[in-house]
C-alpha cells in the first residue's frame, strides 16, 4: 500500500500543536499542562490532536524531538548572525538566555533543562531525547570553539569546554529561578569569562614560544 502524503494543511495543524506545546511545557510545565489546555491554545478540536498523536506522553516525545531541529533557527542562528567572532558568540549566547529570565522575571528558565528534571526520570524515551537536546547545543557551541583556532590552547578539548558552557548556563539558569534574581547566573558567566581569557592567554604564550623558538 502506498505511502499516506500528508497535506500542507495538515503539517500545518500539527506543527502548530508541537509549537503550542512546547511553549505550554516551557510556561507550566509537562504535568501541569492538560490537553484541553493544548487544545485551546492551538485553535483546534480534541479529534485534531489524537489524529496526530496517541496522548499527552507520546505528544512529549514529538516536542523533544521538535525541539532538536527548533534549537538551530531559534537559538544558535541569531547569535551566530550577531557576530563572526566564534568566542563572542558563546558569550552572546549567555546573554540571550539572560535576556530571556529579564524578560520572564527570573522564571521559566531553560525548557529543555525544566523537562530534564521533571521527567527524565520516569521516562526513558524522553531521557535519551532530552540527552539528544543537550548534545545538540553542546555540538554548535563546540563548532564555534573550533572556529576559534589558534586562539585557543591546541590541546585544549573543545567538547568539554562546550559541555562546561552548557553547565554554566543550565546551572545559573536553575541558581537565578531560586533566588529570584540573576546574581548566581551572573557570576557564573563571569567566572567562565576568566577561564576564556586565560585560556587566550595561554594560547598566546604557547604562539610567542613557537615562534621564538623557530628564530633559534
Amino acid at each position: 500500500m502506498a505511502a499516506q502524503v500528508k497535506s500542507p494543511p495538515e503539517l500545518e495543524t500539527r506543527d502548530r500543536i508541537l509549537r503550542t506545546a512546547f511553549q505550554l511545557f516551557h510556561e507550566q510545565g509537562f504535568h501541569a499542562t492538560g490537553v484541553a489546555t493544548i487544545v485551546r491554545e492551538a485553535g483546534i478540536n480534541p479529534g485534531s490532536l489524537y489524529h496526530f498523536f496517541e496522548g499527552k506522553e507520546q505528544l512529549l516525545l514529538q516536542v523533544l524531538e521538535f525541539a532538536l531541529g527548533f534549537l538551530g533557527p531559534a537559538v544558535m542562528e541569531p547569535v551566530e548572525a550577531q557576530t563572526p567572532d566564534p568566542i563572542a558568540r558563546v558569550f552572546a549566547l549567555l546573554a540571550q538566555y539572560r535576556l530571556g529570565m529579564v524578560m520572564h522575571s527570573c522564571r521559566m528558565g531553560c525548557p529543555i533543562g525544566n523537562l530534564a528534571l521533571e521527567v527524565s526520570d520516569g521516562n526513558p524515551g524522553a531521557r535519551l531525547l532530552i540527552h539528544r537536546n543537550f548534545e545538540n547545543w553542546a555540538r554548535r557551541v563546540e563548532g564555534w570553539l573550533v572556529e576559534a583556532g589558534d586562539r585557543l590552547p591546541a590541546d585544549l578539548d573543545r567538547s568539554q569546554l562546550a559541555h562546561f558552557v552548557l553547565t554554566v548556563m543550565e546551572g545559573g539558569l536553575m541558581q537565578a529561578r531560586a533566588a529570584d534574581n540573576l546574581g548566581a547566573y551572573d557570576s557564573s558567566v563571569a567566572v567562565l569569562r576568566e577561564h576564556f581569557d586565560l585560556l587566550e592567554q595561554r594560547a598566546r604564550v604557547a604562539k610567542r614560544a613557537i615562534k621564538k623558538g623557530k628564530k633559534q
